[in-house]
């Protein structure tokens, strides 16, 4: 995938594939079992967000929560991708937040509700600048972070993931097929928690790439 390629990749955008639970530690800090098998879900280019534009707390939820991820970027599509071939499909990485509305969640999943309003609302997927897959050579071994005003929430690496990430693709592309631009989260460390109207999140990969969004409220129309 070329620069200008994924110049316009980040203007438009393509869907998002999420994966939940795939930190152990995660899945027990919020009483979840850990997973046999991927739990996927999906949000719309609508969520996307760049640096310089707020994150916003939708209307509906009193509980907004950060979770940061290594966001896998897809340069050639395809389906059925086995395992041995499927970092051949990569094109290179992102840094990205799973804003989550975890109060609307925690009332979906009472329900056995889709969780969408609660993952997939607008602004709930910010992400940084593309990372080229050579400047990532290990991605199964890096450290992510987050601090919310200067005060450090998460920290993980890459190597705690259940399930890495030549699985997931392979996973994926068994049920959906991925196509050049698509967006993989491959999910969150433990250490997520609140965040408030002009809160200052700040975010990397480790010795790689860092972004700085802040919080502010939609009103409902």
């Amino acid at each position: 995938m070329s620069a200008g390629n994924l110049s316009r990749f980040w203007e438009w955008g393509r869907k998002i594939i999420c994966v939940g639970r795939n930190y152990a530690e995660h899945a027990k800090e919020l009483q979840n079992a850990v997973p046999a098998e991927p739990l996927l879900f999906l949000k719309p280019p609508s969520a996307y967000v760049r640096e310089g534009s707020p994150i916003l707390v939708p209307f509906y939820s009193g509980q907004l929560h950060h979770e940061v991820e290594l966001g896998v970027v897809i340069g050639k599509g395809g389906s059925a991708i086995p395992r041995s071939a499927a970092m051949e499909h990569v094109a290179g990485y992102a840094l990205c937040l799973d804003m989550t509305a975890r109060d609307v969640q925690d009332e979906c999943k009472s329900k056995g509700l889709p969780w969408t309003l609660a993952k997939a609302f607008d602004t709930s997927c910010p992400v940084s600048e593309f990372v080229p897959k050579e400047r990532i050579p290990e991605p199964g071994d890096v450290r992510l972070w987050l601090k919310v005003n200067d005060q450090l929430r998460q920290s993980g690496s890459t190597s705690q993931m259940i399930f890495p990430i030549p699985y997931l693709i392979s996973y994926i592309s068994d049920f959906i097929t991925l196509e050049e631009g698509d967006l993989i989260l491959t999910g969150t460390p433990e250490g997520v928690s609140a965040v408030r109207k002009h809160d200052r999140l700040q975010a990397g990969i480790e010795g790689i790439v860092t972004m700085t969004f802040t919080v502010d409220t939609k009103d409902r129309r």
